[in-house]
């Protein structure tokens, strides 16, 4: 018992690191693609979201049946799938110079995605004591809003003079890199090729999917435009205002990441909906750098919460074997908000301009902490004690 109380272990570093990898090579891409589409392709907004939301409708088509492929065969075959695929995808970017045929790629990326992120995503939870769950999630989120909070930085580094073709190598290698860490990790469940498939949509995850999905517009939003909107505000580039974001979101979830497990789902989720909507609102109401850069921190204390506060929501109670299909049907809503929401946004963005996203994004995040508050999920009417305590009946025994 004593062995399961340790959290960092090296497995558990391992996973982490490949998920920085992969989550770099991605976050690279945030702020190159719009321009690329729209500079390059000479797309207008609604296109940018079309380009940028193909790769979340990708990730929606598998990420469920990657639950359950993950139930059923492990979860390393995800992560080293998952990874070659978005590798390959990105490198097919070079081959593009219109719309369709990136959107094609984008999807094949969005494919690969889901299967990486349901793998890594759900050997976390396997490797982490049930009492620290929301620890272990907080500590593998910085691999992931590290990598897609720094990444755009780097993007825009190695995009240089337009460069766009060396932005698609180098974030293809990195994903190559993930793909050898993946290589090197040790299968986290139990194999079962045979017996019964587990669900498709888990019961357990749509509330806090659905939460997660409100919350998540305006990153949407603010990921697709915002490398567009500093123009507006006569800032340079994106560069510095992603740097910012990235910091705030490390440095959340490094220190804070007990947080999610002392303050229970609830109250954390609270505090990520409120300062999320309302860093979007700072955004979107007070047009100039000084803006941009205070609501940019505001936002990223509430992003740093949401995905670790809701994704311990969604495993309580849960049994082992249907982990990772909790894990997809959860990630599923990160991908349709992403998704969904550029499309939307994109829509938003060419009738009432960028600040219209970014006032819309702060809307949504109100509506999911109406439905958090209200008990959507009859899970947050327990008390902590009996949610710990059935938490722990599904746990295997040592």
């Amino acid at each position: 018992m004593q062995r399961q109380e340790r959290l960092l272990t090296s497995r558990f570093l391992l996973v982490t690191a490949s998920g920085l990898a992969y989550f770099l090579a991605l976050g690279m891409l945030l702020p190159v693609l719009p321009v690329y589409v729209e500079h390059s392709l000479h797309g207008d907004s609604a296109e940018v979201g079309i380009a940028v939301g193909a790769f979340a409708v990708g990730a929606v088509l598998l990420r469920p049946s990657a639950g359950r492929l993950g139930d059923r065969f492990g979860r390393r075959v995800l992560v080293v799938g998952g990874a070659a695929t978005v590798a390959l995808s990105i490198f097919l970017y070079v081959l593009t110079n219109a719309l369709v045929p990136l959107v094609l790629a984008r999807l094949l990326t969005g494919i690969g995605e889901a299967a990486f992120f349901v793998g890594a995503g759900t050997m976390i939870t396997d490797l982490a004591p049930v009492e620290r769950r929301g620890e272990a999630i907080s500590y593998w989120s910085v691999a992931v809003y590290g990598g897609l909070s720094f990444g755009p930085a780097l993007g825009e580094l190695v995009l240089a003079h337009h460069e766009y073709h060396r932005v698609w190598a180098v974030a293809g290698c990195l994903a190559l890199v993930a793909t050898a860490l993946g290589v090197m990790t040790t299968e986290t469940a139990a194999v079962r090729a045979t017996g019964p498939s587990g669900p498709l949509m888990h019961r357990a995850a749509l509330a806090p999917g659905s939460i997660l999905f409100l919350g998540l517009l305006g990153l949407a939003g603010y990921t697709a435009f915002v490398p567009l909107y500093v123009g507006d505000v006569h800032l340079g580039n994106s560069q510095l205002v992603f740097l910012v974001y990235g910091c705030l979101i490390l440095a959340v979830r490094i220190l804070g990441a007990r947080l999610p497990d002392r303050l229970g789902p609830v109250r954390a989720g609270t505090g990520a909906l409120g300062f999320g909507a309302a860093g979007l609102v700072v955004v979107g109401a007070w047009p100039t750098v000084a803006g941009l850069f205070l609501g940019t921190a505001v936002f990223a204390i509430g992003m740093s919460l949401l995905y670790p506060a809701l994704l311990t929501l969604a495993l309580q109670g849960v049994d082992e074997r249907e982990r990772a299909s909790v894990v997809g049907t959860f990630s599923t809503f990160f991908d349709l908000s992403q998704g969904l929401g550029a499309l939307v946004l994109g829509g938003v963005a060419q009738v009432g301009g960028y600040r219209a996203t970014f006032i819309a994004g702060a809307f949504g995040g109100c509506i999911g902490l109406a439905l958090l508050r209200g008990g959507l999920d009859p899970r947050t009417r327990r008390t902590p004690a009996v949610a710990h305590a059935e938490a722990e009946l599904t746990e295997p025994a040592v």
